[in-house]
């Protein structure tokens, strides 16, 4: 196999997502900005500087949906770096899930428009390759 080293200076940035489960729920927020402006995705966002990813997520679901979850609660489901998962360029996140015993009611803030709960067998069109990861993280439930 030959691997292609042509665009070795290749920007990778890391994301964090979450995926937070309640009652046969999952959370998601509408995104407010594209890309996929409109769309349903799960809470996540860039892990800034001097941040590891758990702790990015958790910062990244209080400011989009305003649940708060201890760093200790979440769980690592894995990383997702297919090439074109994101239109903006190279991304990898990190994704991490979390069980609440009953839903919270969301406030959506920073980028999302919205904030709700979606029950698991209707869930609409997901941003990026989010439903993927939603899939990887209901598979470790």
């Amino acid at each position: 196999m030959t691997t292609d080293t042509t665009n070795t200076d290749e920007a990778i940035r890391c994301t964090a997502d979450v995926v937070l489960f309640a009652a046969g729920h999952v959370l998601l927020i509408e995104r407010g900005w594209d890309p996929y402006e409109g769309y349903w995705a799960l809470p996540g966002g860039h892990v800034d500087t001097g941040e590891t990813s758990v702790a990015a997520a958790a910062r990244e679901l209080e400011e989009e949906a305003g649940i708060a979850v201890p760093v200790a609660d979440l769980r690592q489901v894995g990383a997702f770096d297919a090439p074109g998962r994101d239109p903006r360029g190279r991304y990898v996140s990190v994704a991490y899930t979390a069980t609440l015993p009953a839903p919270v009611p969301p406030t959506a803030g920073d980028d999302a428009t919205a904030a709700r709960w979606w029950p698991l067998d209707a869930l609409p069109d997901l941003a990026f390759d989010h439903a993927d990861i939603l899939a990887a993280a209901a598979a470790q439930t």
